[in-house]
């Protein structure tokens, strides 16, 4: 597979660093199974079923089940061209570092930019849906002010305890993961087994979608069910300095998050499907609320009611993952002097080792689009869509550049390698990413051409303001920090590991 002995020593984690260009900051107190736990916190496939189950099942009834199969097959591909990349670059900020280092400063800057106003979009898309379960719980009336200010407390608690530092990041992201397990992998397995009421042939009825058009078109609409569930794994990357063996262990984590999340996100949206009691009902959208109608006939009030508890868990653990993600793109990127208050953003509290200011950004930010959503509603789903969209173009940025270095005699050095495969996987991955970058961006057909388009413009206005910004203010021109550097590392930590030997050495 690789042309490095089977048990290649690797560097240590400050000696990685070193050769990287950086020194330790940061309290490495992050396991393993913390960083899993991060990573699948943030891709929540409760919050994600919960979210589009009933979009799915109007646009594409039982059959839409199957994009989570196809989108994590997909992003599985993603994940293990993102692992050769951190197990080389185990650096914060994840598509920021892996950008700038595969390709350049100018590419990084696009790539980043896209990206951080995609996952503070999320932030506000996350918290805003899971209010409506938190008034839900306490028997709120859910109107405009209700909603906005229980989205600002989710996003102040979360702040708060992303405040106390790493330890405490950890221990909540691993309730959250308990959370999500009981939630989607133990509540669908009982589902699935004891409240049963449709056949398993349910999945293959088109229930008569698409109409005189066929089943094609409406199978496609519906693929928004698995695009949404399968992003969060790169979060498991953006806190690479807090975790130990970051070079080994976030690999794993990447993939453990989009497998985990793939069978959870599975039995979830199944159990659902098989123990509705009007299935007609959930397809022709005459049931508003069907999750909440299937709890209550098969958990009853009560049942349903403590389920809204580990839910609303799961809610805030997925704010607070995203917090994190995002605040350790915005260090990465202002300690390379790269977005406008570098100096303010790059600084990280002595006390609680996390870098404080940005996490105040990754609050505050989202707050001012909350703001928005409640002088007007209708902003929610074209944010919610933006947020996708931009996300999944930073990723291929990421897949594009590797491939690139690749072609250019690129052999990732890190202790995760995928060996010959490596290209393989890196230019189907870029085709799978190029597919769902054009089921994200394709134009709706209501007629409306605000509506239709409203995407697109999103992602035009974000990349436009992003250029005319690093063409006039030319940040790229204040960092100093290594770029497109890719091969040079590689052979510098294969020579300081011994998997290539120098002159000297013969």
């Amino acid at each position: 597979m690789t042309n490095r002995p089977p048990q290649q020593p690797s560097l240590d984690d400050s000696e990685h660093l070193e050769v990287l260009g950086y020194s330790n900051s940061f309290d490495r107190s992050m396991s393993l199974w913390a960083n899993f736990a991060l990573g699948f916190t943030y891709l929540s496939p409760l919050v994600g079923v919960y979210s589009l189950f009933a979009l799915a099942m109007t646009v594409g009834g039982p059959p839409s089940i199957f994009w989570i199969v196809i989108v994590g097959a997909g992003q599985l591909l993603v994940a293990l061209v993102f692992g050769e990349i951190v197990s080389q670059y185990p650096i914060h900020g994840g598509i920021y570092p892996w950008a700038r280092r595969l390709w350049g400063r100018r590419y990084a800057w696009l790539a980043a930019w896209a990206y951080v106003w995609a996952l503070l979009v999320t932030i506000t898309a996350v918290a805003e849906y899971g209010a409506g379960f938190v008034a839900s719980l306490f028997g709120l009336t859910v109107d405009a002010t209700s909603g906005f200010v229980i989205t600002l407390a989710l996003l102040v608690l979360a702040l708060l305890i992303n405040f106390s530092g790493t330890r405490w990041l950890s221990r909540v992201a691993r309730i959250g993961l308990a959370a999500e397990l009981i939630g989607v992998i133990g509540l669908g397995l009982y589902l699935l087994i004891f409240q049963r009421k449709q056949e398993f042939s349910v999945f293959f009825d088109t229930m008569g979608l698409g109409g005189e058009n066929g089943y094609a078109s409406a199978f496609l609409g519906a693929a928004l069910a698995g695009l949404f569930l399968f992003y969060g794994f790169e979060a498991c990357g953006d806190v690479a300095e807090e975790v130990e063996n970051p070079a080994r262990r976030i690999p794993r984590a990447m993939v453990l998050t989009i497998l985990v999340g793939g069978v959870s996100a599975l039995f979830s949206f199944g159990g659902y499907v098989m123990a509705a009691p009007d299935l007609g009902a959930i397809v022709s959208g005459e049931e508003a609320d069907p999750i909440g109608t299937i709890l209550e006939s098969t958990l009853g009030t009560v049942g349903a009611r403590l389920f809204l508890v580990v839910v609303i868990t799961a809610f805030i653990s997925c704010v607070l993952s995203l917090q994190a993600a995002a605040s350790r793109l915005l260090f990465s990127f202002a300690r390379d002097g790269m977005i406008p208050g570098s100096r303010w953003l790059s600084k990280v509290s002595p006390r609680s080792k996390v870098p404080t200011n940005a996490l105040i950004v990754a609050c505050t930010v989202p707050a001012l689009f909350c703001l928005l959503i409640w002088i007007n509603a209708d902003l929610l789903v074209p944010i919610t869509a933006f947020a996708i969209l931009g996300i999944y173009v930073s990723f291929q940025m990421v897949v594009l550049a590797a491939l690139r270095q690749r072609v250019k005699g690129w052999k990732p050095a890190g202790p995760f390698s995928l060996g010959r495969w490596g290209i393989v996987v890196n230019i189907v991955a870029l085709a799978y990413g190029i597919f769902a970058i054009y089921l994200l961006a394709k134009p709706g057909e209501s007629g409306v051409v605000l509506t239709d388009w409203i995407v697109l413009l999103g992602l035009g206005v974000v990349m436009g303001t992003g250029l005319v910004y690093m063409l006039l203010a030319r940040p790229d021109r204040k960092s100093d920090a290594p770029s497109g550097d890719a091969i040079a590392v590689a052979d510098e930590i294969q020579r300081r590991t011994g998997a290539i030997r120098t002159i000297s050495d013969k």
